[in-house]
């Protein structure tokens, strides 16, 4: 049976939570402790970005089958302001948060699949996948 978890992101508790349950899942689906950290990594990053530049918001974990292969794709989504240029927000470095701009760009390089879709004044949504 595939699993499905839906966490808000509203305070820096909420960010630990989604960690921890990021981190379970990665272990329960037998990945090594490389992937789990990359994955761990990636969504702390992102589940940050909703909280600081979103306002808050929601992170979906899901297991994933396909075939033999399987998967964890985690969808961070929020209703903030959006991103008003993707390419330079996904460029090594570039942060208007004074960190030091590796949370997009970080995150998709540590997993397999990335995409992210951002509408100015609607909201921010991050998909981010890792196969085993």
């Amino acid at each position: 049976m595939v699993r499905t978890e839906i966490m808000n992101v509203h305070t820096s508790a909420d960010i630990v939570r989604v960690r921890q349950a990021v981190r379970q899942m990665a272990v329960e689906l037998k990945f090594g402790l490389v992937d789990q950290t990359k994955i761990v990594t990636a969504a702390s990053e992102l589940a940050r970005n909703t909280l600081d530049y979103g306002g808050g918001g929601t992170v979906k974990l899901e297991e994933l089958e396909s075939g033999s292969r399987r998967g964890l794709r985690l969808v961070f989504e929020d209703q903030g302001p959006g991103i008003p240029d993707l390419e330079l927000a996904l460029k090594d470095g570039y942060t208007t948060g004074g960190g030091l701009g590796m949370g997009l760009s970080g995150s998709k390089r540590l997993m397999n699949e990335f995409e992210i879709v951002s509408r100015l004044g609607e909201g921010t949504c991050v998909t981010i996948v890792k196969w085993k």
